[in-house]
């Protein structure tokens, strides 16, 4: 009996404590019916958070257009936007790398998650010649599906009263990336097979080359912090000349010198390749436009990709 007694007394205080713990992290329902606070770091999970929550959502985004999470530095003003939100959204996977320690502090008091947390570990990339993980998920629609999940089971889990409005608005996003992921493997199938080469910057696109077949070249790694040297740009211009790849490709959040010198070098080789457009990397486009949304960026991304490298023009483009 006195065992018993120990191991329900033991019982009870572990469930006060993970009571108090998940209070204390921000987890626990927010039920007074005022909108959730919500701040985001990158400006394509903003359009996705405020996808899926809707009006129940005030949100507030950190990153605009052209900024490059790698080496973004929170202002005093980011700190008190990210101090007063129930819920903080960022990518995770070290995307935000100068923002780590301030996520995890703040993780102490309020709920903050890692879009990336819902995607299977198994599924995730390693960048060339390092163990860590590559952060650009988004580019597999797949893989977004996986991380818009995440974020719906993380705001209903703090707003219980409205869990079925998120799952509605949840599933109509699905529904719109199911059909941008089957529009992106039509559209890529139909650059010629030679010719299905990207090469850009720093290594974003890693995982759009899995996913919709396209072999990707880049100058830097999968953080744009990683400096360029001569022989990564002499590497590529030689893929570039030998393969006869038309186009490159300038990044909006990324300084374009590297390409530059990379244009220099495959017409020292003979082949004149051309900028064949700017992408979107690690940041969406402006608000307001169609390419300020997720959805937007990446058919922006794929339709430059596609008309650069020789591919039948869309139907109706």
């Amino acid at each position: 009996m006195r065992r018993l007694l120990a191991v329900l007394v033991a019982l009870a205080g572990a469930l006060t404590l993970a009571g108090c713990t998940a209070e204390a992290s921000g987890t626990a329902p927010i039920t007074d019916g005022r909108p959730l606070r919500i701040t985001t770091t990158t400006n394509f999970i903003t359009d996705t958070v405020g996808r899926i929550g809707g009006d129940r959502l005030e949100v507030t985004g950190l990153m605009g257009p052209g900024v490059d999470p790698h080496l973004y530095r929170a202002s005093a003003g980011d700190v008190q936007a990210l101090r007063e939100a129930d819920i903080i959204f960022y990518g995770g996977l070290n995307l935000e790398g100068k923002m780590g320690d301030l996520l995890a502090d703040l993780g102490r008091s309020r709920t903050v998650r890692a879009v990336t947390d819902g995607i299977p570990r198994d599924q995730l990339l390693r960048g060339p010649g390092t163990s860590e993980a590559d952060p650009h998920v988004w580019f597999d629609v797949t893989l977004w599906q996986h991380a818009s999940r995440a974020i719906a089971e993380t705001l209903a889990a703090a707003d219980p009263g409205h869990a079925a409005d998120y799952r509605r608005n949840l599933d109509a996003y699905l529904a719109e990336l199911t059909s941008l992921d089957a529009g992106i493997r039509e559209r890529m199938a139909a650059v010629p097979a030679p010719r299905r080469v990207l090469v850009t910057s720093h290594d974003a696109f890693a995982y759009f080359g899995r996913r919709y077949a396209v072999e990707v070249a880049a100058i830097q790694g999968i953080s744009t912090a990683a400096e360029a040297t001569t022989a990564d740009i002499e590497r590529v211009a030689e893929l570039i000349a030998s393969r006869q790849v038309p186009a490159v490709f300038v990044e909006t959040s990324v300084p374009r010198q590297t390409i530059d010198a990379l244009l220099a070098a495959t017409a020292r080789r003979g082949h004149p390749a051309v900028v064949g457009g700017e992408l979107f990397t690690d940041a969406a486009g402006a608000p307001g436009t169609p390419e300020g949304s997720y959805l937007g960026m990446v058919r922006a991304n794929v339709d430059r990709i596609a008309d650069a490298l020789g591919a039948p023009a869309a139907a109706g483009g």
